[in-house]
């Protein structure tokens, strides 16, 4: 069986720098925010190319803190319109919702997935406030900066599934909004081995709001002066993404090698690629994700040939009963990307072998 993702093979790689990492958590005796957090918190920013970076707990959390955060400075309010992907993961609705903000739903670019200054001109009303631009599948969603600015319009990233994707002036994700939050759930790019998350920011005032909402809203131990929640990036998984974060660039490159392979061996008129520009690094690929009118009948051919695939995501947000009042509403393009796309296995460590047996199959269907 070829796995759609090998976290324990990939994770192998670092194994006894990882296991050196935790042990120096366990004789430090500081297990919360400690020196592994500061680390990490540093390195990333200088990563990202931003000033700050906050640790927090994970991925849904830095969306949240950062909308509070932004709520708190008085730049946003209860039922303020935010522009958001109608075909993203259910977690950046939940960030709006949670805050009292009110999310409107905007269909993607057909051929990139994620959403396109037109698709936000198309829908700015007098109550939008901000924009949720989200770097689908490890591509980025960035062709709005200028006209946000222009705007006044806060502009926040997703970016969760982007670590380290890069528009043609070599800017990363993580430093085109306002601030940009970040999941290192264990399939991500640059994953824990559990639940982790951060956000960036060159915002030095919400960057504070944003490590004090985490920290139950106090500045100060036992001073509290906001209303927070707990939300910290802890010690053991800060002190494993030191351990992989020098690692990640020459990963990338392995995922784009892998990519490269599949644009240009799966021949199969029944099946479209992804639409990416191989001489650009605004694509991570997190996922390499395929589209098939007959996407469930191609994931079962797969499976019989023991091939493991991942449909990213079968029921789009508005079609949630977690969302029950949008449920009669219509999203053409969304629903047709959620009913056709489909995941093939992707990762540093997926092997030619591997890819070659994957093609083959693909191109026989």
């Amino acid at each position: 069986m070829i796995k759609f993702l090998d976290l324990k093979k990939i994770n192998a790689q670092y194994q006894s720098e990882i296991e050196n990492a935790m042990i120096q958590v366990l004789d430090s005796g500081w297990y919360i925010k400690g020196a592994a957090v500061t680390d990490f918190e540093s390195s990333f920013a200088s990563f990202c190319g931003t000033r700050h970076c906050i640790g927090v707990a994970n991925g849904l959390d830095a969306l949240v803190l950062i909308f509070r955060a932004l709520m708190v400075q008085g730049k946003l309010k209860k039922g303020d319109e935010v522009l958001v992907p109608a075909n993203t993961y259910i977690a950046s609705i939940l960030a709006l919702t949670e805050n009292g903000l009110k999310p409107i739903l905007v269909e993607p670019d057909h051929s990139t997935f994620n959403l396109s200054l037109n698709g936000v001109k198309t829908n700015i009303t007098a109550k939008t406030k901000a924009v949720l631009t989200v770097h689908l599948y490890g591509q980025l969603a960035t062709d709005m900066v200028d006209f946000c600015d222009e705007q006044n319009l806060l502009l926040v990233e997703d970016a969760a599934q982007a670590h380290g994707a890069k528009n043609d002036l070599g800017q990363r994700a993580g430093s085109f909004g306002i601030a940009a939050g970040f999941s290192f759930y264990p399939g991500k790019n640059l994953g824990a081995l559990g639940d982790a998350g951060a956000v960036t920011t060159n915002n030095a005032e919400l960057a504070s709001l944003i490590q004090q909402l985490g920290n139950y809203g106090s500045e100060k131990k036992y001073h509290n002066s906001l209303q927070g929640l707990n939300s910290r990036l802890d010690e053991l998984q800060a002190a494993i993404l030191n351990v992989k974060l020098p690692y990640i660039d020459q990963e990338i490159i392995k995922r784009r090698e892998a990519a490269k392979f599949y644009q240009e061996n799966i021949k199969n008129s029944k099946i479209t690629l992804p639409n990416w520009n191989e001489n650009v690094e605004n694509h991570v690929f997190h996922l390499y994700v395929i589209r098939c009118e007959n996407r469930d009948k191609l994931q079962a051919y797969l499976l019989e040939n023991n091939i493991q695939t991942v449909i990213h995501y079968p029921i789009p947000p508005h079609k949630q009963s977690a969302y029950k009042e949008w449920n009669n509403l219509s999203f053409p393009i969304t629903e047709n990307i959620h009913e056709s796309v489909l995941s093939l296995p992707i990762s540093p460590i997926i092997s030619l072998q591997e890819q070659k047996k994957i093609v083959e199959v693909l191109n026989n269907f």
